[in-house]
């Protein structure tokens, strides 16, 4: 296991980027980083909607041929995000079944991967007939703009946000036909190409005002759709394998039903990093301009509900009492993970507000454990699962959080093969004189499901 006093993985130092070639270890992108935060804006299909933090495309295609895997054969993802690895392994002519807990999201990812719609009018025609419309209706809806939820109303200028949610009610209503679902995302796509606030990663800042990249909305919009048209035209004619995302929580077996056990060949997926990343607020914006949610707290009712704990805003004290409670099962590395606690518990207490990281650790953990007894069983024995994670430290106190995930696999059913440092991490903030000092890395880790 990797930790500070432990510099080194398989020869390489932690403080050092790297693109490792060894035995048996692909070739990973020349960069040795991926995409800026994760997926591209320009590849296909990634491009329909970049998802904050989510998986980078040009890791998951050389993932992918690391696994060998023969035409038609399954992969699975239980953090499927918007489906990069799925459509990725269509792309290889791979079966595909991935498990995401963020419900529109889910829905996403199981668009990229459906089949264009049975439509006699190409989407860019349709999407060209709403935009006349939108226009037309653009001074009614500005009269409208009152009932905006306030985070909306203070990311757009008014003529902007009249004409997005004209086109929003137009979608709604059914004008976009059979192409209502590809609307729908070309329209979330547009909206932080739009924006008049700052509502890129990780946050929405509302109060920061920023120049928007793209000043017509409607124009833009258009784009998107024409993208979309494109990537699914490209793939409608590629002879179909199975294919699909299912919106659930990947601990539970109903989330796996519609797999046989055992059936997986491969694995390759990037789980939540514990670093205090909410996943649900990322999309904030997005979820208060269709009226998916109105309030905070429906947003982590509905929306946060299936997903582990990786940020402090979904700790409690009941919830880690009861994952150190569980931790026991997982064998001697609940020692390892009750020290991490202790401290973080200390540090917590130093501080006149400090962040509940001792709660969020054990709760990840478990989820993290649930998750891969429940892949074990759908992965056809000496299957493998290459995962993509990075370790943490808050406060200074290190969490080698691939190590911990390659032992917790281990006591689930699966061996671990590799644990490889593709890059280093953190410096984006290495100008913050209050953040730790500690080298941090993004590695991949390979397990091999245990006949």
């Amino acid at each position: 296991m990797l930790t500070p006093d432990k510099p080194y993985q398989d020869g390489l130092p932690l403080s050092f980027a790297v693109t490792p070639v060894a035995d048996g270890v692909l070739p990973l992108p020349a960069s040795g980083r991926g995409r800026k935060h994760g997926t591209s804006n320009t590849e296909p299909f990634d491009r329909w909607f970049r998802y904050p933090a989510g998986f980078a495309s040009d890791y998951v295609t050389s993932l992918l041929a690391h696994l060998e895997l023969a035409p038609g054969e399954l992969v699975v993802d239980p953090f499927a995000g918007s489906a990069v690895t799925g459509t990725a392994a269509r792309q290889a002519g791979l079966s595909f079944f991935g498990v995401e807990a963020h419900p529109v999201i889910a829905e996403l990812g199981q668009l990229k991967l459906q089949a264009a719609p049975q439509s006699t009018r190409p989407f860019p025609e349709v999407a060209k007939d709403l935009i006349a419309a939108a226009e037309s209706q653009a001074h009614a809806a500005e009269s409208r703009l009152d009932d905006e939820s306030d985070l909306v109303k203070r990311c757009f200028s008014r003529p902007v946000l009249a004409r997005l949610t004209s086109l929003r009610d137009l979608v709604k209503s059914g004008a976009a036909e059979e192409w209502y679902l590809h609307a729908k995302w070309a329209l979330l796509g547009t909206l932080r190409d739009v924006a008049s606030a700052r509502v890129g990663w990780p946050y929405q800042r509302p109060g920061s005002a920023r120049k928007p990249v793209y000043t017509d909305p409607l124009a833009r919009f258009l784009k998107r759709a024409t993208w979309i048209y494109e990537d699914v035209q490209k793939v409608s004619a590629t002879p179909r394998v199975p294919l699909s995302v299912v919106h659930g929580d990947s601990r539970s077996t109903d989330a796996w039903s519609s797999i046989p056990e055992g059936t997986a060949h491969g694995c390759v997926s990037s789980p939540p990093y514990l670093n205090n990343f909410d996943y649900a607020d990322a999309t904030r914006l997005e979820l208060y301009f269709w009226g998916e949610i109105s309030s905070w707290a429906e947003m982590c009712t509905s929306v946060r509900a299936d997903m582990l704990t990786a940020t402090t805003q979904q700790s409690s004290v009941g919830a880690a009492m009861n994952a150190r409670s569980a931790l026991q099962s997982f064998g001697a590395i609940s020692r390892t993970i009750e020290d991490i606690v202790d401290k973080l518990a200390a540090e917590r207490a130093a501080r006149r507000r400090g962040k509940e990281y001792d709660r969020v650790v054990p709760d990840y953990f478990v989820a993290i454990g649930q998750v891969l007894q429940q892949l074990a069983k759908a992965m056809h024995p000496g299957a493998s699962a290459i995962w993509l994670v990075g370790d943490s430290a808050p406060y200074g106190v290190y969490v080698d959080t691939p190590g911990i995930i390659s032992e917790i696999a281990q006591a689930v059913g699966f061996s671990s093969e590799k644990d490889i440092v593709l890059r280093r991490r953190g410096q984006r903030w290495a100008s913050n004189t209050t953040r730790h000092d500690v080298d941090l890395s993004e590695r991949m880790i390979v397990l091999r499901r245990m006949s």
